[in-house]
């Protein structure tokens, strides 16, 4: 068992190695992927900080105790992003329960909608990420995947448990919704 590893690891060679009980090689596997999984669940978490390490600790506990499931017959990128996508999905049904906290950063601010400069670009973000938080988590992960991730229907499809029709169907519904709200916010 090698206490160092090599850079050159491939995924599989990695998975080998946490199945034979190298906990670095996990860590290992984790430094790879986790920027880009981190990217998919704070999207998916409607931007809330405070929630992505907690999810984040939950996904990759969870993919630590099933990876002797992982079959090699999908990536294990795509399938690292099923574990995140699920306990982002989880989150987000236990967090129906729990009332929204309140941003107090926003209170009081009343700003122009002509102001120039960095600003404007700042609220356009602002305003897409609102409405992408706005969406159905289900509409919400797939803009995320396909949109923000690149991924192909077929691989969305795979990563939400899907049909690739779902995704195509989802998709469709979320980016016209999102136009409306991007419009109804316009001055």
């Amino acid at each position: 068992m090698a206490l160092v590893s090599e850079a050159s690891d491939s995924d599989a060679a990695l998975v080998e190695r946490v199945l034979a009980g190298d906990r670095h090689a996990f860590a290992d596997m984790l430094r790879r992927h986790d920027h880009r999984l981190r990217g998919v669940a704070y999207k998916l978490l409607g931007g809330d900080p405070h929630r992505l390490d907690d999810v984040m600790q939950e996904a990759y506990v969870k993919a630590y105790r099933s990876l002797h499931r992982f079959r090699h017959d999908a990536e294990l990128g795509t399938w690292l992003y099923r574990v995140v996508y699920n306990a982002c999905i989880d989150d987000l049904r236990r967090a129906r329960h729990r009332p929204d906290p309140v941003d107090v950063g926003l209170l009081g601010r009343d700003r122009p909608t002509t102001e120039p400069g960095p600003e404007r670009v700042v609220d356009a973000a602002d305003q897409a990420l609102r409405a992408l938080a706005a969406l159905p988590e289900e509409q919400r992960a797939t803009v995320v995947l396909v949109d923000g991730e690149g991924f192909d229907n077929v691989t969305a499809a795979g990563i939400m448990g899907v049909a690739p029709g779902t995704v195509a169907s989802r998709l469709s519904r979320a980016r016209a919704s999102m136009r409306r709200t991007l419009e109804e916010a316009r001055p």
